[in-house]
């Protein structure tokens, strides 16, 4: 199964900044997929990045773990160093599409424009990461998109939460949803595992309702 179907079938994405790797990412990553969530993106908001992504990787073998907020070449570089699978960007940067290309490593640039869709199209990219979700728009905006370019799936992430996953879940245009909820700070900082377990398993459950119903 590809990048892309996986991430489907899974439907949610933790979005994840780590600011002690080695005492967290081991824990997190057994969490994660414990809670039926075996995917992440690890942030390059934080030092450490690459270590996190290797010692989930470490971890759990079978979690599909990705790189965010990849802003260079030499993020890109380092996260495949460390066993990353995908890319995720903030905003469209075509160079860091052809890189990416180049080295054969899926990637979910942020695009929340006609003219970001419209690049993405040209690098025959399948799946698309819209962000910020609600600051632009929200679903209203990801449907009006889909019209003229409907060969897109889109990956909202930005004001996603338990409260309107379901919503966002259940329109055919979205691959997955990325959030930081079950990751928060607080849950990570204070080793609350638990408590990411069982957010997990409530997104799993509403991702079943969303897409059965």
């Amino acid at each position: 199964m590809d990048i892309n179907n996986r991430i489907s079938e899974i439907g949610v994405v933790p979005v994840i900044k780590l600011s002690n790797p080695e005492r967290d990412a081991a824990p997190l990553a057994k969490a994660l997929t414990a809670g039926g969530v075996p995917v992440a993106e690890v942030t390059f908001r934080a030092a450490g990045a690459d270590t996190a992504i290797r010692l989930m990787k470490e971890a759990c073998p079978d979690m599909l773990v990705g790189a965010g907020t990849v802003l260079t070449t030499e993020h890109v570089d380092k996260a495949i160093a460390a066993g990353a699978e995908f890319i995720v960007t903030p905003g469209f940067d075509p160079e860091l599409c052809a890189y990416c290309a180049e080295k054969e490593i899926a990637i979910y640039p942020g695009c929340t424009t006609p003219t970001d869709y419209h690049a993405a199209l040209k690098f025959g990219l399948k799946v698309l990461k819209f962000f910020p979700a609600e600051q632009s728009g929200g679903l209203a905006k990801i449907k009006a998109m889909s019209a003229p370019f409907p060969m897109f799936k889109v990956m909202p992430t930005g004001g996603i939460s338990l409260k309107n996953l379901k919503e966002y879940l259940s329109c055919p245009v979205i691959c997955a949803c990325g959030g930081s909820y079950m990751v928060t700070a607080d849950l990570i900082e204070n080793g609350k595992w638990d408590e990411i377990t069982d957010l997990c398993k409530k997104s799993c459950e509403i991702v079943k309702e969303a897409r059965n119903g």
